[in-house]
């Protein structure tokens, strides 16, 4: 197999899906040069293994500059704690083999508990926190005077790529991701507005589904995006509550259109022109060209349609028919409301920042899920798998057997968190298998022959580049990473490259058996289930809402719809591949943003003075009903008597004929009900 059957194999691809694009050839030309620029400084300064220099640009790499200095970062940090870690457990420990090998393995337990509990990239700091103490631990038994010297090799090494590789991203045609940041959003709002234009218009339901999918995938991008642009430009620190904020109306936009999709109007010359205007609107706003440029027109309009929805209808009409208009207006007026504050978070993003927000504006903290049983499990199973491989090698005293302990404990605590580790580890493994013919063609073969660095860049790059293609395309990046990190390993390259296959195949085997040791792991020992980890979500965000109805201190919007994002952020790479009844999570987890915003217009007109104190103390009867209901309610059970109150209870205020804040009241009643008729389990406990 030569090169050009590996530029082959990623360009018949990339061409199945999309060429690669002007960015993602800067990216791989970028990368390539920083990881020979990284590796050249190294064989100046005569590090011991300089391959680790040249491997860190490509375990770094990314096409935004931003995710660079955000992984780069995280590898320093965990590179350093995993240093002190071998230095000190080896320092302790050394001199029993068994003690040594069990402490580590509990070290890197430890470790990939807190990375299972954290994002990335903190997570990814952290799991290399814990299997960096084996890498440097393992080379020093039974010489603990080495460890010391071989942390700080590692970690001089680790730097050179960090900073070839943060500079190159930075400052060579960078791809920053504030840009980023507006332009996906932008591409949000078009996508939105599509998504709109069909669902009032009764569009192709799997359309509207694919659509809405892109959408919720979309804010967690951009969830990411926004911390990495805080580490790329301190100035844009004062802008990362505009994103957060903005990201929430987009969910509660999308949530709005699905409900309005979902119960479509009755014909009735209310709503008519409200809906007719909304479609006109988001048709345009989908098809214009450069309709964004400019938002104040947008927003103006979506005022006037927001102030007609909510005027109560001058027509009588008969009061069940009464109060539907009245709610899908309530809703029509949510969706222009909250596709203004979109529009005018773009245009917060867009403007130069004069000054930080004081004290006053600050918002609250975003409150994380933490899956402490997922965690734990992801721990034990770790754990367990390096201690049982090193029991095997301390056993069979097989020399190798020390690299299939340490890929075992990458792999096992690397992917643990994954939805589908089993998946992930098998598209390494490829990537690694794929990698070894080059290395040995290469490392083996044409350097002892040719020896010297113009020959090496001539025969590494023609491989590299097209690898470094597949890094930048989102269907590949899994399988061209581990490509390109296992090629530099199996390379080894150093300044006099000998002919030496022994040692090349005992090394490449025991990291072949090490990743498939580990996927084994991950199929027998605990195995993972992603639905567990979602129901767990799920009823967090059922708690959610419970906490809304009963706690005494209202939060604002912004927090709710904060939180609600970062829940379903969570929830979609469990669910995202599970068909409908994926799709129906999702869906759940959508129209529970809307929920809990109701019920937020429920607590705030209850504190109203100019509401009667029976009508305060019914909505409060209410709310605990519909918390209980949240809590208590299991999947398939009947539907307690709350969906019905509220029902009724709208019902009745129609009834009277009231106008202003009862109506308010008896829309917001339906809307909640509507919604958990929609989705009647992912409204109930899921508690086994």
């Amino acid at each position: 197999m030569t090169w050009v059957r590996l530029k082959d194999y990623f360009d018949t691809n990339l061409a199945g899906l999309t060429q690669p694009t002007r960015s993602d050839w800067i990216f791989a030309l970028r990368t390539v040069s920083a990881g020979l620029i990284a590796l050249l400084v190294a064989y100046a300064l005569k590090l011991d293994h300089p391959q680790w220099a040249m491997m860190t640009v490509f375990i770094v790499a990314q096409p935004v500059a931003g995710m660079v200095l955000a992984k780069g970062f995280y590898r320093l940090l965990g590179t350093l704690v995993g240093g002190v870690a071998a230095i000190g457990i080896t320092t302790a420990f050394g001199t029993g083999p068994w003690l040594l090998v069990t402490v580590l393995a509990v070290w890197i337990g430890i470790c990939t508990f807190v990375s299972s509990l954290l994002r990335n990239p903190e997570a990814y700091g952290a799991a290399l926190a814990g299997y960096t103490a084996m890498i440097i631990g393992l080379p020093a038994f039974g010489q603990p005077h080495l460890v010391v010297d071989l942390a700080v090799a590692r970690c001089a090494e680790i730097v050179l790529g960090i900073v070839f590789a943060g500079l190159t991203s930075r400052l060579i045609l960078p791809k920053l991701a504030s840009d980023a940041i507006i332009s996906r959003l932008k591409r949000c709002i078009i996508d939105l507005a599509t998504y709109a234009g069909g669902a009032f218009s009764g569009g192709d339901p799997a359309t509207l589904s694919g659509l809405h999918r892109k959408l919720v995938a979309d804010t967690q991008t951009l969830g990411e995006m926004r911390a990495y642009a805080r580490l790329e430009a301190p100035s844009f620190a004062p802008r990362a509550h505009p994103v957060r904020r903005t990201i929430g109306q987009l969910l509660s936009a999308l949530s709005a259109a699905r409900a309005l999709h979902s119960h479509a109007a009755p014909k009735n010359a209310a709503l008519i022109p409200v809906r007719s205007e909304l479609q006109l609107l988001v048709g345009e706003l989908a098809t214009k060209p450069g309709a964004l440029d400019d938002t104040a027109p947008w927003v103006a309009r979506l005022d006037a349609i927001s102030a007609r929805a909510r005027r109560m209808p001058d027509a009588p009409a008969d009061q069940d028919d009464k109060l539907g208009t009245i709610t899908r207006l309530t809703i029509a007026a949510d969706f222009a409301e909250a596709l203004k504050q979109v529009l005018r978070g773009l245009d917060a993003l867009r403007a130069p920042v004069t000054r930080r927000p004081g004290p006053a504006s600050q918002q609250p903290a975003l409150v994380v899920h933490r899956d402490y049983p997922g965690a734990a499990r992801n721990a034990v199973r770790a754990a367990l798998a390096t201690l049982l491989v090193a029991a095997f090698w301390l056993t069979t005293k097989w020399s190798e057997a020390a690299g299939t302990v340490i890929l075992v404990a990458v792999v096992s605590s690397l992917f643990a968190a994954r939805p589908d580790p089993v998946q992930v580890s098998w598209g390494f493994f490829k990537g690694t298998l794929l990698a070894l013919p080059f290395a040995f063609l290469v490392g083996q073969i044409a350097l002892p022959a040719l020896p010297g660095f113009g020959w090496f860049v001539l025969f590494v790059v023609p491989i590299l580049v097209p690898t470094a293609l597949g890094m930048a395309n989102p269907r590949y990046v899994g399988v061209a990473t581990a490509f390109a990190i296992n090629f530099l390993a199996f390379l080894s390259p150093h300044q006099a490259m000998t002919y030496d296959p022994g040692p090349f195949s005992a090394g490449s085997a025991s990291v072949l058996v090490g990743i498939l040791l580990a996927i084994g792991v991950f199929l027998i020992v605990l195995p993972a289930d992603p639905w567990l980890a979602a129901n767990r979500i799920v009823r967090a965000m059922r708690e959610d809402l419970a906490r809304l109805c009963l706690h005494e201190r209202v939060p604002r919007r912004s927090a709710f719809e904060s939180l609600a994002y970062d829940r379903i952020n969570q929830l979609m790479p469990l669910v995202q591949n599970s068909g409908r009844k994926g799709e129906a999570v999702l869906g759940g987890g959508v129209v529970a943003v809307t929920v809990g915003l109701e019920i937020l217009r429920l607590r705030a007109t209850s504190q109203n003075h100019a509401i009667a104190p029976e009508t305060a103390l019914s909505i409060a009867n209410f709310l605990r009903g519909l918390a209980h209901e949240l809590l208590f309610r299991a999947p398939g059970d009947p539907q307690t008597a709350t969906i019905a109150v509220a029902r009724q209870y709208a019902a009745a205020i129609a009834q009277k004929d009231a106008t202003g804040d009862m109506l308010q009241i008896a829309a917001s009643l339906r809307i909640i009900a509507a919604a958990m008729e929609d989705f009647p389990d992912f409204f109930a406990n899921n508690r086994p």
